[in-house]
């Protein structure tokens, strides 16, 4: 059945599901949201900076799996470091999914685009409801300089893909709020927050773009209401773009590549390219880049490089093992590859990444999210114990995060900064 739509404002109980099995409607704001299993979510991270005791850089602090996929009712702390572990089956990689969707949302992208699979969201026992609709809910939570700032996206998968209900809320008040009220339009129906002579304004909103993005387009900001929407709905574009989802795939690393943009795709298919513009351009995290991955490659290296191939039009990746040897990547394992993959990316940053980086925000409030499913994949424990101090070190100076799943996390343990979410399998 399609999730209910968020409550309205003035409402005092939630639409009940005519299907027993489905979720219940999204839970109130709380002041301290929950973690895995109903544990309080752990404050890992010190806040300084903007409103007093939150971030001045927008950052997402959870993610709420209402209904999607096999989750239900799941509320995962996330920590500048977070680790989701889990056996196979538990959820991470949809987790995963679900956050890089609303981080595409943010950016502005449609649903057709965001979920080319719709019904694979859809939690496998929800039964259909009269009008045959079914339907997934996910949101997050952003804190930065407006507070804790929480998204609620409601998504009819079937018998067709429209938003049917979002919510977004800062200290328990709605400051937006959507829902579907006649099937036959494309449009829902928007509540935005004024405080003015009337208290709501009242506009129709498209179904297949997520209205919170599109707030700054359609608020004056004359009042001090609209201008408390407009900052809560910036604070959570901000926090949710700038995401680059990496899964760096060996078996495409080996090859030379053509030259091109020099911005690293996901599965760091291009890594001979990116080494060819990066080198050149700061000494310094080079200098950082060969230091890791002389940690986690086997034998001497004193450089990481690119050099032209065959006619030139193409660049290969090389080793300098310093005494006149070099090193095809072609020749290096796949944990070797991977490492030094995730290494470069966690070095870099969205001028490097291939990311959607707000270019209205200054750089000095943007933050990278690094989602990396597999973290830990063919990598050794010294190259994954390497990899995972140099996440802490970068993250610990807050513009960049990562969200990384791995299928155990016992030698994570006694890392400094590292949050771990232990994801249970239903």
């Amino acid at each position: 059945m399609t999730p209910p739509p968020p409550p309205r404002p003035d409402t005092s109980t939630s639409p009940t599901p005519s299907d027993p099995a489905a979720p219940a409607a999204p839970a109130a704001p709380t002041a301290q949201p929950t973690g895995v299993g109903g544990r309080p979510r752990p404050l890992t991270e010190g806040r300084t900076g903007g409103t007093v005791g939150h971030p001045d850089r927008p950052r997402v602090t959870e993610l709420l799996l209402s209904a999607f996929a096999g989750h239900r009712g799941v509320a995962l702390p996330l920590g500048a470091l977070t680790l989701l572990t889990g056996p196979s089956g538990s959820g991470k990689t949809s987790a995963l999914r679900a956050y890089e969707a609303l981080a595409r949302l943010g950016g502005g992208a449609e649903l057709g685009e965001t979920f080319p699979e719709p019904g694979a969201c859809v939690p496998e026992r929800s039964r259909a409801d009269a009008q045959r609709r079914r339907g997934f809910r996910i949101g997050c939570t952003a804190d930065g300089p407006e507070g804790p700032v929480r998204l609620e996206v409601a998504v009819q998968a079937e018998p067709g893909l429209r938003i049917v209900g979002e919510r977004l809320t800062a200290n328990g008040v709605v400051l937006l709020e959507t829902a579907l009220r006649d099937p036959g339009r494309r449009t829902v129906q928007a509540a935005w927050h004024t405080a003015g002579a009337t208290p709501v304004t009242r506009a129709p909103l498209p179904d297949d773009r997520l209205g919170t993005a599109l707030l700054p387009l359609r608020v004056a900001g004359k009042t001090y209401g609209q201008r408390r929407v407009l900052a809560a709905a910036e604070q959570m574009v901000v926090a949710l773009r700038s995401v680059f989802p990496c899964d760096p795939r060996p078996e495409r690393m080996r090859d030379p590549v053509p030259t091109g943009t020099g911005r690293l795709l996901g599965g760091c298919d291009n890594l001979a390219d990116v080494l060819w513009r990066t080198r050149a351009e700061c000494g310094r995290r080079h200098a950082l880049l060969v230091e890791a991955v002389r940690a986690g490659c086997a034998g001497p290296v004193t450089d990481l490089l690119a050099e032209p191939y065959d006619t030139g039009h193409l660049v290969r990746a090389l080793l300098d093992r310093g005494d006149g040897t070099r090193t095809d990547l072609r020749r290096l394992g796949d944990g070797e590859l991977r490492y030094a993959a995730l290494a470069l990316v966690l070095l870099t940053g969205p001028g490097v990444l291939e990311v959607d980086a707000p270019g209205e925000v200054p750089a000095a409030l943007q933050t990278l999210t690094v989602l990396a499913d597999g973290l830990d994949r063919a990598l050794d424990p010294g190259q994954r114990g390497e990899l995972l101090r140099l996440a802490a070190r970068m993250c610990e100076r807050g513009h960049i995060r990562l969200v990384g799943t791995v299928s155990d996390a016992s030698w994570a343990v006694g890392v400094s900064g590292v949050t771990v979410v232990h994801l249970d399998r239903d």
